[in-house]
């Protein structure tokens, strides 16, 4: 039955999901206590994959283990195999036409509802799960697994209004000229990672959004706060098996589906490594598929702080202490390397800086007064202490951190390491960890540093310019002009915000295509012109016919 169109729409207002404090006493402290609680009383949990809506079991079990606690698990999970992937592409293939057919309006009054859930019925377990399961305090839990996905849906929501609301300027005498933005003819694959649940979430929803269908992969360290966004997608009225969760080994799920004729679009963030293998699977694919693919992604960074001479010495040091340590430095965005004038750092910079590290607790995410927490796995705090000893060989100074304790809980010091080589090995490898690397330049070599900046890493995500003059911002603005895809002035390198800052960035750290924008949504579309004539041709021939 064909659903009759009797008015134009138009969503409501969107603005920012208002960020709780959780300050003592708070109600919402109180809330969120509960729910760690009875989420510390109930594990482990166990997932299955959810293929049309149906959970299925296959029986090959992984885990999930708490990284502060790595004796338990959060949860154990169902891993798909090759059957279970064939089930999802096909009734993800099967619910494309009626999905896509949806009314618009009805598409976004789910997501919006979606939007609603995670903001209020399921707020404090989707945190409760990202803190217990990831590794997150509550701030860095609110701003992500409540806010950030909030706002990813209902922007996201307003982003595809005003895409749809984008047609041709001009029309010929008789004629009316239109513009549909069609879904990918096939599915898109989803490859989510660790550190961001609100990401998960947006992967799949950004192409839904427009009509398509997803085969969803969570990293297998954010299966069960996946899994809960996976309800809340179903709750809101997302068709069953248009989102497909679908948790297990790569070599199955996504090769699976890279050879599948169908297969329409990549939309991954995670390792640049990964992402890279991705691309040429693609490229080796390219005889089977039915259209060329589209490719999305945000991967590594190796981001920058610039300290001019003229900078507000307290401020970029508080604003380099959050860039750097906010979650244990596990965010692409995190800075990693920072580039100080020698008056500033002798100027007290130093002193500060390390003063205020001196001062950072490190623990379990449910204890309130820890601002940080473990690192997510075995893996990555045996690369982060690697990196440490490789900058201790190379002749750098650890001011400060520099040892990690894995007893119990994957927990690494807050580290700052000091060189006297711009281009040592920690300067340009990526690290995801809580470690930052000085790099102290004379005051006059400021243009000389600005190229040294620019050259040093492979990776172009975010950086930040600390400077009261105008003068040495738009130097620095210009000179670094293709070294990030977000920019700061006097703010940390790291938080941007759904609809205020679009994120990503180019070289190695992705396509750069603007996550929290309307950028990213012209990825997922197929437009198809349209033009309809009203008046017949009485002849074929041209007046310059003639004679």
């Amino acid at each position: 039955m064909t659903t009759p169109q009797l008015a134009t729409f138009t969503v409501p207002a969107v603005d920012n999901e208002p960020m709780r404090p959780y300050g003592p006493g708070s109600a919402e402290r109180a809330g969120l206590e509960a729910a760690i609680k009875q989420m510390q009383a109930d594990l482990p949990f166990e997932v299955p994959c959810i293929i049309n809506g149906k959970p299925v079991k296959t029986g090959k079990l992984a885990s999930q283990p708490l990284p502060h606690d790595h004796a338990r698990n959060l949860c154990t999970y169902h891993e798909a195999d090759s059957a279970t992937v064939t089930q999802a592409i096909d009734g993800a293939l099967s619910a494309k036409a009626e999905w896509e057919s949806l009314p618009w309006n009805d598409r976004a009054a789910i997501f919006l509802k979606a939007a609603d859930l995670v903001s209020g019925k399921y707020r404090y377990k989707l945190m409760a799960a990202t803190m217990l399961g990831q590794g997150k305090n509550a701030w860095q839990a609110e701003i992500d697994a409540a806010a950030e996905l909030a706002d990813f849906l209902r922007f996201g929501v307003k982003f595809v209004q005003d895409l749809y609301a984008q047609q041709p300027t001009k029309n010929s005498p008789g004629a009316w000229n239109r513009v549909e933005y069609r879904a990918l003819e096939g599915f898109v694959l989803a490859i989510s990672p660790f550190n961001f649940t609100a990401i998960g979430g947006n992967l799949n929803a950004t192409p839904a959004l427009v009509g398509n269908v997803t085969i969803w992969k969570p990293s297998p360290m954010a299966v069960y706060a996946n899994y809960i966004t996976h309800q809340i997608f179903l709750e809101a009225g997302v068709p069953p098996s248009v989102i497909q969760f679908v948790p297990g080994p790569p070599e199955i799920v996504a090769q699976q589906a890279l050879k599948h004729p169908s297969f329409a679009a990549l939309h991954f963030t995670g390792s640049t490594f990964v992402f890279k293998q991705l691309w040429k699977d693609i490229a080796s694919n390219l005889e089977v598929y039915k259209s060329y693919p589209k490719i999305v992604g945000e991967t590594g960074g190796k981001n920058f702080h610039l300290i001019h001479e003229s900078a507000d010495i307290r401020n970029a040091v508080l604003q380099s202490i959050r860039g750097a340590f906010e979650y244990q430095g596990q965010k692409c965005s995190a800075l990693s390397r920072l580039y100080v004038s020698s008056s500033v750092w002798s100027g007290g910079f130093k002193e500060m800086l390390l003063s205020e590290i001196s001062k950072i607790k490190v623990g379990a995410p449910d204890d309130w007064s820890n601002y940080m927490g473990p690192v997510i796995g075995r893996p990555a705090f045996e690369k982060i202490m690697s990196y440490i000893e490789k900058a201790k060989q190379a002749g750098g100074d650890i001011l400060i951190g520099g040892t990690g304790d894995d007893s119990k809980g994957y927990f690494v010091q807050p580290t700052v390491i000091e060189t006297k080589d711009p281009r040592s090995v920690t300067m340009v490898e990526e690290i995801f960890g809580p470690v930052i690397t000085i790099y102290v330049f004379d005051d006059a070599q400021y243009d000389e540093t600005l190229k040294l900046i620019d050259s040093t890493s492979q990776y172009a995500l975010t950086g930040a310019i600390f400077a009261t003059q105008r003068s040495a911002l738009l130097k620095a603005t210009n000179a670094l002009r293709n070294a990030a895809g977000n920019v700061y002035y006097n703010e940390k390198c790291t938080g941007a915000v759904v609809g205020q800052q679009p994120f990503g960035g180019g070289r190695a750290s992705g396509t750069n295509d603007k996550a929290g924008s309307i950028s990213i949504f012209y990825r997922f579309v197929s437009p198809r012109s349209i033009k309809e004539n009203f008046v017949g041709l009485e002849g074929y021939t041209y007046p310059s016919n003639l004679v």
